[in-house]
C-alpha cells in the first residue's frame, strides 16, 4: 500500500488554553509539567492527523522553557511535523504567550516530541512520507532526521 505524502501544513494543530489557578505552584507560576502534558497533546493531535491512525509518544527530542508562564495567561500551542520515517514521526510544538487584547505572541517554550503509529495490533505502523514545501521546512526536516540518527544509531 502506498501512502500520499502531506505536508507540514497538512496537519498543523493549532490550540488555545487559558492557564488557571490549578495550573500554578506556590509562586503563582504555571507547573512545566502541565505544559508539557498540553505539549504532548497537541503534538500528538499533529501525528495522528498525518498518519490517520492512533500514536504513542517514543521520545523528547528536546524540551526547552524560555521564561515563566503566570496564571491568567493565554498559550497557543502551534504543533507540525517535521519529519516521518516509516513508523516514526518527529513534531514541534512551539508555545507562545498570547495578549488578545494587544494582539501579540511571544514564544514561552519550544519542544521536539517524536511519536510512533500504531496498527489495530498495537505494533508500529507505516506513516505518510513528508512533502517539505520551503527551505524551512527543508532546514528541519534534515535536522531531525540527525537527531533520529544520533537517537538510533541508524
Amino acid at each position: 500500500m502506498t501512502l500520499a505524502p502531506k505536508t507540514p501544513s497538512d496537519t498543523r494543530v493549532t490550540s488555545h488554553a487559558l492557564m488557571l489557578p490549578e495550573h500554578a505552584n506556590h509562586m503563582g507560576h504555571v507547573h512545566g509539567g502541565w505544559i508539557m502534558k498540553l505539549v504532548d497533546e497537541n503534538g500528538g493531535l499533529a501525528a495522528t492527523r498525518h498518519s490517520r491512525r492512533t500514536v504513542v509518544t517514543v521520545a523528547v527530542e528536546g524540551m526547552v522553557f524560555h521564561r515563566p508562564v503566570v496564571v491568567g495567561s493565554v498559550l497557543q500551542f502551534d504543533a507540525r511535523l517535521v519529519w516521518a520515517g516509516r513508523t516514526s514521526m518527529e513534531v514541534e510544538v512551539k508555545v507562545s504567550h498570547e495578549d488578545p487584547i494587544a494582539d501579540t505572541l511571544e514564544l514561552v517554550h519550544t519542544a521536539r516530541m517524536v511519536y510512533v503509529a500504531l496498527g489495530a495490533d498495537h505494533r508500529p505502523a507505516p506513516v505518510p512520507p513528508l512533502r517539505t514545501t520551503t527551505p524551512e521546512e527543508d532546514a528541519l526536516y534534515q535536522e531531525a532526521q540527525e537527531r533520529k540518527a544520533a537517537r538510533t544509531g541508524k
